[in-house]
């Protein structure tokens, strides 16, 4: 698969905690999600500590070992690709408190090569 120089970026933040409607783990979904529409690739990532919109901080401290730790998908792809995925992570995060962002990246390099 071949991506073009300029592509799009969707990042969904969320929580650790968070579920589809089939109860699999929300970053799971998504990226299944990703997968099923082609593209090129999806990335989740565990945060250490954060905060959204409630202001109330996660944290995996020692004390306070995972509570609803922040999580981030991130999926690149041709703009358009991304543009079709939107309306079905939308839907897969229409009771979840989340953040969702899009912005335009350089490829520098997809796979082996220079």
């Amino acid at each position: 698969m071949e991506l073009p120089a300029q592509c799009a970026l969707l990042r969904i933040f969320f929580g650790e905690d968070d579920r589809a409607a089939d109860g699999k783990p929300l970053h799971e979904a998504i990226v299944i999600k990703a997968r099923e529409a082609g593209m090129a690739g999806a990335t989740v990532l565990r945060g250490p500590l954060g905060f959204g919109r409630s202001s109330v901080l996660h944290t995996a401290k020692i004390l306070r070992l995972s509570q609803d730790l922040p999580i981030v998908v991130e999926i690149v792809d041709a703009p358009e690709k991304i543009d079709a995925l939107i309306p079905a992570i939308k839907a897969l995060t229409s009771e979840k408190s989340c953040l969702i962002t899009r912005e335009k990246v350089e490829v520098i390099r997809y796979g082996d090569g220079d």
